[in-house]
């Protein structure tokens, strides 16, 4: 196993920093290899937001939560979904290029592009040395980060990502069976092969957090995700994102 594959493995969260913020030299470092990441057609449909001001960090903390690591960390990456700067292209080429910007294909691109370039972020801070949390409870008030960063037309703040020196160390959370993800040649619809692999799942996931709680938790996998998804959360989702632009067509 090389030294990249050992740093994809040992990936786990971090929720606690030490007051110790990120050089420059190191953000350029993290950015510059999200931007090594693939992008569809060279598209580069995304941007990042680098939040230092302590106190935006600590509104933008209060949005995702009250999510104290959103607040006290080495650095605060916000990702977005951007076509704005295709706007502007549009305008420097004088083509009208307002149905492809406006479609779910291209949000589509926009999202994935943002997201393979936050995990090329998260691995190369990691071979670093330094610990990261993606933060998705920014969408609990996208207006309200919209607001605070400015943010114009066709741009859609995605999720946030802390960075900085892990003050504490958490386990790794055990992820699902191998074959309950990889499917070959087609979609394994056995759903009685599924509930069998998804009941030694609830059981490692069992023991994984009373090990980890000192029996205080013992919560099953499907149980937290049927619990979670009962309850319908960031509905005005679509009608934000078709208010920036987005998802028209």
């Amino acid at each position: 196993m090389n030294s990249v594959i050992e740093t994809i493995m040992n990936h786990r969260s971090i929720r606690k920093f030490e007051e110790k913020l990120l050089t420059d030299e190191q953000i350029r470092t993290i950015v510059e290899s999200a931007q090594a990441a693939s992008t569809s057609s060279f598209i580069q449909a995304y941007s990042i937001i680098g939040v230092k001001d302590p106190e935006k960090k600590k509104k933008l903390s209060e949005i995702a939560g009250n999510q104290s690591y959103v607040e006290h960390n080495g650095h605060f990456f916000v990702f977005c979904a951007d076509l704005h700067r295709h706007h502007v292209i549009s305008q420097m080429e004088e083509k009208d290029l307002s149905t492809s910007l406006e479609s779910t294909e291209k949000f589509m691109v926009a999202t994935i592009d943002a997201a393979l370039a936050a995990q090329n972020a998260v691995l190369a801070a990691e071979s670093m040395g330094l610990g990261a949390c993606y933060i998705g409870g920014l969408r609990n008030n996208l207006d309200e980060v919209s607001k605070l960063l400015n943010i114009p037309p066709l741009v859609v703040p995605l999720f946030g990502i802390t960075v900085g020196y892990p003050a504490q160390m958490t386990d790794k959370k055990p992820r699902l069976p191998f074959e309950h993800i990889y499917h070959e040649d087609e979609y394994n619809q056995n759903e009685s092969l599924f509930k069998e692999e998804l009941l030694a799942y609830n059981q490692i996931i069992s023991e994984y957090y009373t090990n980890r709680t000192n029996g205080k938790r013992s919560d099953t996998w499907t149980a937290q995700m049927a619990n979670m998804l009962e309850k319908p959360v960031r509905m005005y989702m679509k009608d934000f994102v078709q208010k920036q632009g987005f998802n028209k067509q």
